[in-house]
This record gives C-alpha cells, structure tokens and sequence, in this order.
C-alpha cells in the first residue's frame, strides 16, 4: 500500500454498506500478497474504549452497537510490490495482528492495525520505515494438524519483550455467504492510519473470503494489553477460520 491521501477531518458520513467486492478500484498496484491459514478471533467492545485509539478524524465502526478488537494469526505468503512477482521467503512469514476497525469522513470502512507481530526482521524494517506500520519482530510458528491449526508468537523487538500469544483453533463447516459478521471483518477496503493532515486511507481490494466456523481450543496472549487493550479479556466470543484466503492488490489510491 502507498500514497497517502490525508482529508481533513469533518462530518462524518453514513458508513458504506459491506459489499463482498471492493466498491472502487484501489488504484495504481504498491504490493500484492496472499494470506494462508489464517484464523479470525474477535471480542465485542464498548465503541468508547478503542475511539481513543483510531487516528484522528475516524471513528468507531459498528456492528449492532458494538465495535471489535480482532486478534488475526495467519501466514504471509508471498509479499509482491508493484507488479513484481511475491517473494518467496523474504514475503513469507507467520504473522498475528491486533486490529480495530474505523470509518472515516467519507464513509469508508476501514482497520486500524495496533500491532502486528512478524517473524521475518528484514519485513519488519522495511514496513516500519517505509509505511510507518507498528511492525515488531517475533518469533513465531504457524502449524496445521488436519483440521487444528496451531499460532506461536514471542516478541523480539522493540518491547515489550514478553509479550506473546498462543492460539488453537479447530476448523468447522464452512459458513454461508452474506453471514453480517464475515462481512464486517472482511469486507475491507483499506486500512486508516494518521497523517499529517488527517487520516491517511490506503485502498485494497481482493476476492470474497471462504470463511469457516472455528472452535477454540486454545488461547493465551498479553499483544492485546501490549497494544493498549489492557481491559480486554476474556475468551474471544466470536471465532472464523480461512485456510487459504484469496490474494490481494494494495494500491495508491489515485483516481
């Protein structure tokens, strides 16, 4: 992703309805890359506990009055940029990131990523100094038992060390498509984060996510409170799984 369109914040309008494919196209191609076995827990919040926690000029989005603190393991695949083909080891890693979700001026749904835990250092320098992203080194596992997929993660650098998760999930049926919740978490079409004229939106756009039930199994993480969450607790209420999500295109955003 690239090219930062900041607005200057102000009313903010109805957001857009989810739709399975991104309404506009993302612009001129930055990055490609592909998610692979990745699992989606989700706990339910108050909207005023992660406002504080969205840039500037976005605010909460919403499902039924609530919003969502999402913690995503999954693994990388491939990371490509501007049109070149993915990278075979340098853009394949485990990674597992705490995100929010936000809707900007314009009505465009968005995530916020609070942290993102990667296993691969060099990725983490380059997504720290290039796109500004709060990337930390981890070391990290992602493994699959037939239908058990297993998420490992112990954070290097920078702190604070110790801050971790393990996460089991057993994989389900498969869930029907237009299910309110799949959209909201993945019928995104960019990702916000503050500039310095106003919230930045980096637009992205891919194929309608095959999303399955999962069941919890296990789970033990302190990257919640790491990412200024520290009052979220509990087992995560709502639990999907995607074992081999479509690839996606991250663009400018030029019109």
């Amino acid at each position: 992703m690239s090219g930062d369109r900041a607005e200057q914040a102000g009313p903010v309008a109805d957001p857009e309805q989810p739709t399975p494919t991104a309404p506009r196209p993302a612009g001129r191609t930055v990055s490609t890359q592909s998610w692979r076995d990745l699992a989606f827990l989700h706990r339910a919040v108050d909207p005023a506990l992660v406002a504080p926690l969205l840039p500037a000029g976005t605010t909460p989005d919403l499902l039924d009055e609530a919003s969502y603190v999402g913690l995503i393991p999954f693994r990388m695949h491939r990371i490509g940029f501007l049109g070149a083909p993915g990278l075979p080891w340098l853009g394949s890693f485990p990674e597992t990131n705490v995100r929010l979700y936000s809707v900007d001026a314009l009505g465009r749904r968005g995530v916020v990523f609070r942290s993102l835990e990667a296993g691969r250092l060099l990725s983490v320098l380059a997504a720290r100094w290039t796109a500004r992203r709060p990337c930390t080194w981890a070391g990290m596992d992602v493994t699959r038992d037939g239908d058990v997929l297993s998420y490992t993660s112990a954070r290097r650098w920078p702190g604070p060390r110790g801050a971790h998760s393990r996460v089991r999930v057993q994989v389900g049926e498969r869930l029907p498509g237009g299910d309110p919740l799949g959209q909201f978490r993945t019928a995104r079409w960019g990702l916000h984060r503050s500039g310095r004229r106003g919230p930045v939106h980096w637009p992205d756009e891919h194929a309608e996510w095959p999303l399955h039930r999962a069941e919890l199994l296990e789970v033990d993480e302190s990257l919640l409170a790491a990412a200024g969450l520290p009052g979220v607790t509990g087992a995560p209420g709502h639990r999907t799984a995607c074992c081999s999500p479509p690839g996606w295109r991250c663009g400018s955003g030029r019109r």
